[in-house]
């Protein structure tokens, strides 16, 4: 066991360092499948063209590798400066990377050139809501929601929408999204495990199911449940769930970013 341990740590030292913790932790990119090789061949044959460049940012995120990701949206902002889906992956990029004001700049800028653009608000909202606006948090999310490509993406506008309001202390607007459903049919994903404990379907310790093993869906769900406990004034269960949360090892979670500012917070009070 020892010698195959050995065999594996050079091979998981071999991957970038995408970011480093607050605390310390190195976290670091997975190594390609293949589906970065493919997107480098495929942009080395037309290296200009803006759709390959996107497709080989995304293949990069795929495997966590953010700010190589970074680079290659760079690289297509300079062929297309005024290029808005540019700007919404390199913003998701650098909110990744907790580069928060960064990402705003990007984001904000892409709202401008296409307003059109569902991931522009729903990062937007994100990065606004790391930053404690939540009432700007709950506009992103207000302009995202109609806009969402599919139930998964209903279901996660929905979710955010409604911590947005309640962190907000707009508590009758919060219930009265829940009441009218939007996020029906049910996506079958996190953010719908999460808004059935906020209708009161589920209680706490019932979110999970035996298949919630993955390090996202832990952060996830995780964060989901501390923001509750959170809004009803439950400071001490918030704070073990949104330590499960970065415990979990999903750092690119949205549910990790976020639990990661809300402890900072308390630890600083």
């Amino acid at each position: 066991m020892s010698a195959f341990l050995s065999i594996l740590a050079p091979l998981f030292l071999l991957q970038n360092v995408e970011y480093r913790s607050p605390a310390g932790v190195d976290y670091r990119s997975q190594p390609d499948t293949g589906a970065v090789a493919r997107a480098e061949s495929a942009l080395a044959a037309d290296p200009r063209n803006i759709d390959r460049i996107i497709a080989l940012g995304v293949a990069q995120s795929g495997v966590r590798q953010y700010r190589e990701a970074i680079e290659t949206f760079t690289r297509g902002l300079k062929i297309a400066p005024n290029n808005a889906l540019l700007y919404r992956w390199r913003g998701h990029r650098y909110l990744s990377t907790r580069q928060f004001d960064k990402a705003m700049d990007d984001l904000t800028r892409g709202a401008k050139l296409d307003s059109t653009i569902y991931g522009i608000w729903y990062h937007l909202g994100i990065v606004r809501f790391v930053r404690k606006d939540f009432a700007g948090a709950a506009v992103a999310f207000t302009r995202a929601l109609p806009m969402a490509p599919d139930s998964g993406e209903r279901a996660g506008s929905t979710d955010w929408l409604w911590m947005s309001l309640s962190r907000a202390g707009r508590n009758a607007e919060a219930q009265a999204l829940l009441d009218r459903h939007p996020d029906m049919p049910n996506a079958g994903n996190a953010y719908a495990q999460r808004l059935r404990l906020y209708r009161g379907g589920v209680s706490p310790d019932s979110v999970f199911t035996p298949a919630d093993t993955s390090d996202i869906q832990i952060a996830t769900l995780s964060y989901g449940i501390g923001d509750w406990y959170l809004v009803r004034g439950d400071t001490a269960k918030a704070r073990s769930w949104f330590e499960r949360s970065v415990a979990s090892g999903g750092w690119p979670a949205f549910g990790f970013i976020v639990s990661e500012v809300e402890l900072r917070s308390r630890k600083a009070r």
